[in-house]
């Protein structure tokens, strides 16, 4: 049953995500944002979660000292579609800011060897909300659906201390809104998760406070300002691109460290990489939206290893600069659902063949109707934590070259 469901649940996703692809494709008006975004709003919960972790969580042969869990947790709506007043579909992820940490000893080493361990467990749910206005400015609200919970746990040569898993649960939660306007609102909220005694969890609890932001359609004062701008903005854009270690991973590093960008144990030496872009918003001044879809082939850094991805992916783009043959822009293209065709690379287990893209970098389109276009950019994949295992893939610098029509 578990598996016939969750067959349907990627059936429905594929179906949605198509849907609001063909709707966005539909919009006749690129400077009015597309009708699926007109219904969306997304969320950011900061709280406090519990899950009563101890001795009974630990694999035979390890005892429980002491255990440190740290309070805080975040919990974000990633994207909430609005079907009425009253009912929306949501998709969230939730997980502590920092791991969960055992001190515990091993039955053949000394009594006074103490190891730690961290605990890393995430929650991807797909939820249905139903809301309840008391007023013109409170409601109710109560959600449930269905959740995918994964805990990367540890294995060392002395055996597994905690064991590494997924499951399949449900999620509940119930709680206030405020309505400030049209798009702000504030919450109090919380959700449930029940425990799980085949795989060794216990329930998790998480109490939050947060806010929630709504898109909301512009005005015919405003579209005809856009239309006054005379800014030429390319509907279609064809990307060839090379990428390479030759100049290392500097900038990956930086930009990680700096919590900017992600980096990844296995690393491409170099690859190949066709894009097709096609946009469906700008706004009067700096942003613009396009979706995108690429096929990569890629070499991995140790092993000389090759695989190769396909990406779907949104790209915000903020443009910086215009000049009268020339618009500079800096990109973000994150949590473009991807397949990759092989698992182990370099000896490292990445997870699945379900992965995410994200890109960053700086772009230029040039020429007088801006028919050219130039991009550096570094990559990553990784599945979000939405498994067990999730080291991350770190792509060096890639360079594009591309045309608009």
């Amino acid at each position: 049953m578990p598996f016939m469901f969750k067959k349907v649940l990627k059936l429905l996703f594929i179906i949605l995500f198509i849907s609001f692809l063909n709707m966005a494709l539909a919009q006749r008006k690129h400077s009015q944002l597309p009708s699926f975004l007109l219904k969306s709003y997304f969320e950011v919960n900061l709280g406090l979660i519990n899950y009563p972790f101890s001795q009974a969580h630990l694999e035979e042969g390890f005892t429980f000292h002491s255990l440190k869990v740290p309070p805080i947790a975040v919990r974000l709506v990633l994207f909430g579609y609005q079907f009425n007043k009253s009912f929306s579909a949501r998709i969230s992820y939730m997980r502590p800011v920092a791991w969960l940490k055992y001190h515990y000893t091993v039955d053949e080493l000394t009594f006074d060897h103490l190891l730690d361990l961290q605990v890393w467990m995430n929650y991807a749910s797909l939820n249905l909300k139903y809301e309840h206005a008391l007023n013109m400015k409170l409601s109710l609200f109560a959600e449930g659906g269905y959740s995918i919970v994964t805990r990367n746990g540890y294995t060392g040569w002395y055996g597994t201390v905690v064991k590494s898993t997924k499951f399949n649960t449900v999620q509940l939660g119930a709680g206030l809104s405020y309505h400030m306007n049209k798009k702000w609102e504030l919450q109090l909220s919380g959700v449930f998760t029940p425990k799980n005694k085949k795989e060794k969890q216990p329930y998790t609890s998480f109490v939050s406070a947060g806010f929630t932001y709504r898109l909301e359609a512009y005005t015919e004062k405003q579209l005809e300002k856009i239309k006054d701008t005379n800014r030429i903005h390319p509907k279609q854009l064809i990307q060839f691109g090379f990428s390479s270690n030759t100049l290392g991973y500097g900038m990956n590093n930086f930009l990680e460290k700096s919590y900017l960008f992600w980096g990844g144990d296995a690393e491409v030496n170099h690859g190949f990489s066709f894009t097709y872009q096609r946009n469906i918003f700008y706004s009067p001044k700096f942003f613009s939206m396009d979706w995108g879809t690429s096929l990569s082939f890629w070499k991995s850094d140790l092993k000389k290893e090759s695989f190769f991805t396909f990406s779907v992916f949104p790209v915000l783009r903020f443009t910086f600069l215009r000049t009268k043959k020339t618009d500079a822009y800096l990109f973000y293209a994150v949590a473009g659902p991807t397949f990759i065709s092989r698992v182990i690379i370099d000896e490292i287990d990445t997870g699945g063949h379900f992965t995410f893209q994200d890109n960053m970098g700086i772009g230029l389109f040039f020429g007088e109707q801006r028919k050219y276009n130039a991009e550096i950019r570094i990559g990553h994949y990784s599945n979000g934590n939405i498994l067990p295992k999730n080291p991350g893939i770190k792509v060096p610098l890639t360079f594009n070259l591309g045309f608009t029509f």
